[in-house]
């Protein structure tokens, strides 16, 4: 590996081979550009250098890296089973948060061991088909009627197992986040839905409201004998590292684990769905917002294993492929993260449907992602 002062690379240079911030967390594909947003970000963080075994250029270049093998690039799998398994898993269990939400707010009931079993069927399903589900949710719109917080949720908790399991934390830990995580928004059955389903600008009473749905879950939580630290963590996800969250303005050394994580996830979750009063991001350009952290709002480790779980290439977004075609990623390949699973728009297979194909370093490859202006077009 070769260093590079940061200072010193000229702006939206494309490097031959893959860049590093280490040896694990991925910069820049040779297919993308080391941008200036790149380079601010990476200023933000103290970073003076990267690493590649690469050169920098002027143009972008498709030689592959030396020594990939085979082994490392993901070969198409007759994934049809998982992937229909995968939609009617995420199906059930939207309808199992809406129900769940639905009792408690009208009849006044959560029962900790009924979310507890669902939550450890999450945790094993995540563990197991993590790039399936990921795939579904990707690609299933969420809703924007009653049931807007129990996809938010369902959402929100899939993305955390996947942090937490980056993160190594053990089997009940794992546990302990899913439920956190699927009622993590427990405070907002208290308040009237059309306070956050609304589509119009909130007024400052209503805003207040809305700030007060941590403390409302929390005591919600705790008159159904839910742990402390589950009450806890739907305390504090809107806790910031900055102390500029809410409702304690708690900075980050007395924010728990779970509560960071869980701001992590549902911020992501929150940038890149569609909601009733703005447009969703892609995977990209949400990954970007994380990644430049401003105000120093999450925690840096966890916003890193957000993305490199999700890889540089998240699934669901849009991107220009080197046949000159549009397509979408829809899988994803942690050994090796340039060269995703995507659906080309434009190619049709036998039975009528958009072609898929995998990227690979000589043959078919992403050139960059697509702006919203260019994926409709």
């Amino acid at each position: 590996m070769k260093s590079y002062l940061i200072k010193e690379i000229e702006p939206n240079s494309f490097f031959s081979k893959t860049v590093y911030l280490d040896g694990d967390f991925v910069i820049a594909a040779p297919e993308m550009a080391l941008s200036k947003d790149i380079t601010k970000i990476l200023e933000k963080w103290s970073f003076n250098q990267i690493v590649s075994e690469g050169e920098p250029c002027k143009d972008y270049t498709s030689v592959a890296a030396e020594g990939e093998s085979q082994e490392n690039v993901v070969g198409l799998e007759a994934d049809a089973d998982k992937l229909e398994k995968a939609r009617e898993f995420y199906s059930a269990l939207l309808k199992f948060t809406d129900n769940l939400f639905l009792k408690a707010r009208v009849s006044d009931e959560l029962e900790y061991n009924m979310v507890s079993e669902k939550a450890r069927e999450i945790v094993e399903y995540v563990k197991e088909d993590r790039r399936f589900i990921m795939r579904i949710i990707k690609t299933t719109e969420p809703a924007h009627d009653k049931n807007y917080l129990a996809a938010h949720s369902v959402r929100s908790t899939i993305l955390a197992i996947i942090i937490g399991s980056f993160l190594k934390l053990p089997n009940h830990k794992l546990l302990e986040l899913g439920i956190a995580s699927l009622v993590h928004e427990a405070g907002m059955l208290k308040l009237p839905p059309q306070l956050y389903l609304s589509d119009k600008q909130l007024s400052e009473s209503e805003k207040k409201a809305i700030t007060s749905h941590p403390v409302l879950g929390y005591s919600m939580l705790k008159g159904f004998r839910f742990p402390l630290s589950i009450c806890l963590a739907c305390l504090e996800h809107h806790e910031r590292e900055n102390a500029s969250g809410y409702p304690r303005k708690l900075p980050g050394e007395k924010i728990g684990l779970y509560s960071k994580i869980i701001a992590v996830a549902c911020s992501y979750e929150a940038l890149s769905s569609k909601r009733p009063h703005k447009e969703a991001k892609d995977g990209y350009t949400g990954m970007l917002e994380l990644l430049k952290n401003e105000g120093r709002k999450y925690d840096d480790t966890i916003v890193k294993a957000l993305v490199v779980s999700l890889s540089i290439y998240p699934i669901g977004l849009h991107v220009l492929l080197s046949n000159k075609k549009k397509g979408q990623v829809i899988d994803v390949n942690p050994e090796n993260p340039r060269f995703p699973i995507v659906q080309i728009f434009g190619e049709i297979t036998p039975d009528g449907k958009n072609k898929v194909a995998q990227t690979e370093p000589t043959g078919l490859h992403i050139i960059r992602p697509l702006n919203k202006s260019e994926i409709g077009n």
